[in-house]
């Protein structure tokens, strides 16, 4: 029997799941954005899958949007950048800082 193309089980997210997480790497609390960078709302499937993967997790419910999901990155969810380019990204700035400072 053929497998499935979309896996429930994924280790690493896909890239638009990578997308909605990287955003909250640097918000208080990690709290995950309800609309993307040109204003339209996250799709629902990426955060459902989000929150099944357990990169995210609700964290409060909204009484005047009770259908929006307020979410907010998990500890599993930050690895999960470390392993999609943000680990490179972060070594690539550690190097930048340390010949910063062998230049003062």
């Amino acid at each position: 029997m053929a497998k499935s193309r979309r896996s429930s089980s994924r280790s690493t997210p896909s890239d638009a799941q990578a997308a909605w997480l990287r955003r909250g790497l640097d918000q208080p609390g990690g709290k995950l954005p309800l609309f993307d960078e040109r204003g339209q709302r996250v799709k629902r499937p990426t955060v459902e899958a989000c929150l099944k993967a357990g990169w995210a997790e609700r964290w409060f419910d909204n009484p005047l949007k009770p259908d929006w999901l307020v979410c907010r990155l998990t500890d599993t969810g930050r690895a999960a950048m470390d392993g999609h380019g943000t680990g490179a990204m972060a070594a690539a700035d550690a190097a930048d800082d340390a010949r910063q400072g062998a230049l003062i």
